[in-house]
């Protein structure tokens, strides 16, 4: 019996995760296999967390309360009163991840058959999750040569109609680390007062940004603070991306109430997971700096080895962890998969992410991948030169 329902048969396979099988095959062949398509920090996740959960000593694992437990909503406001937002304990939830703080965002805004504005090339899985609850993606279309910032705003106007219900925005930019100004996201209010829209501002790379560039939360701007559902995540501010504890914050206590029910629904976010999560909230300042400055380096060696490549375009991002690069070739898709089935050098190959996932626009990043920089300086100069070498040995073989 194959019945499957019109919604699970539509929803597009992962572009980070569908080619692993590809890369499974070639580590069973004893090739190794460098990671550059997931955004899998390695930087050691904090040791109070794994403390936690050692130290639990409950008789009973119990249900969490649906909203989250006490400490961690404790916890996180505390944390966020560092960047000067203040919110009230009913004001916050703790979900299954950023991934669940998003779906049960979309589905608090929108009914089946609108549609969210979004900036692309975006997070892939905002295609996902849409499709999940029948929303729709009306693009605003961003490039690397204008470092993927917004166009004008009566070109964003010309793009929204009544099924628009919502902006969704990822600040720093995933895939694309950009960093978002906040004139632009004064902009961006503008347009949700005037059309009367949510913004979904999706902050969970907040600490990652470089060049000493500064950054602005829709969580600081007064005039739409009714209107901002933040979505947050320890996954990779902590490292601690299994743990999968998300968050979302309002000054709406009426939407909160409201995704409540879809909190209770879904009962609880597991208990041991929580009790970590506060101390990861606990963690200095002083681990952010050093995690940024490892980052900022790593940026820097995989763009370097990126501009060595001929015909590769690409903009040094300044947030988050990742590069999107246009490439000298037809197919991005096609050229990960002969990396990583037919090329090696010393018995090593590389694993990017085809980019065209990353966008609703068809046809556009169909020549791009997505790279992020987690792995150690060494490591990403040894896939750069792969990657180099790569293209030009696929250039031959494609004449």
């Amino acid at each position: 019996m194959n019945n499957f329902s019109n919604r699970v048969c539509s929803m597009q396979a992962s572009p980070i995760r569908k080619l692993v099988p590809f890369a499974q095959a070639a580590k069973a062949d004893g090739v190794k296999v460098y990671h550059l398509n997931i955004g899998q920090p390695d930087i050691k996740t904090p040791k109070g967390f794994f403390d936690a959960v050692k130290n639990f000593d409950n008789d009973v694992l119990e249900y969490a309360v649906s909203q989250g437990i006490p400490e961690l909503i404790e916890a996180l406001q505390n944390y966020y009163k560092t960047y000067n937002m203040d919110f009230d304990k009913d004001e916050l939830l703790i979900t299954n991840g950023g991934s669940e703080a998003l779906l049960f965002a979309m589905m608090a805004t929108c009914d089946p058959g609108d549609r969210l504005l979004i900036p692309e090339p975006f997070y892939t899985n905002y295609n996902g999750f849409g499709q999940c609850v029948n929303v729709g993606v009306t693009p605003i279309t961003t490039k690397a040569e204008n470092g993927f910032h917004l166009p004008s705003k009566d070109e964003i106007l010309a793009k929204i109609d009544d099924k628009v219900k919502a902006i969704l925005i990822s600040n720093p930019g995933n895939p694309t680390g950009a960093i978002y100004t906040k004139e632009e996201l004064e902009m961006l209010a503008e347009i949700a007062i005037e059309k009367n829209l949510w913004i979904i501002s999706d902050e969970v790379y907040r600490e990652f940004v470089y060049d000493g560039l500064e950054y602005t939360s829709f969580g600081n701007l007064e005039n739409v603070k009714d209107r901002v559902i933040i979505i947050d995540s320890v996954s990779k501010r902590y490292s601690a991306c299994g743990a999968r504890i998300g968050s979302i914050a309002s000054k709406n206590k009426e939407l909160i109430a409201q995704i409540m029910k879809l909190c209770q629904g879904r009962l609880c976010v597991p208990t041991l997971e929580q009790v970590g999560a506060v101390e990861l909230y606990k963690t200095p300042v002083s681990y952010f700096k050093e995690v940024n400055d490892e980052y900022k380096k790593r940026r820097d060696v995989l763009y370097g080895e990126l501009m060595k490549a001929e015909g590769v375009i690409c903009e040094k991002p300044t947030g988050a962890f990742y590069i999107v690069a246009k490439l000298p070739v037809d197919n991005a898709e096609d050229f990960v998969k002969w990396m990583l089935t037919e090329f090696r050098v010393d018995g090593e190959t590389v694993m990017a992410t085809p980019a065209e996932g990353f966008y609703a626009t068809p046809g556009l990043g169909k020549d791009e991948i997505r790279l992020a920089y987690i792995l150690k300086e060494e490591d990403l100069r040894k896939a750069g030169e792969i990657l180099r070498k790569g293209l030009e040995a696929y250039a031959k073989v494609n004449k």
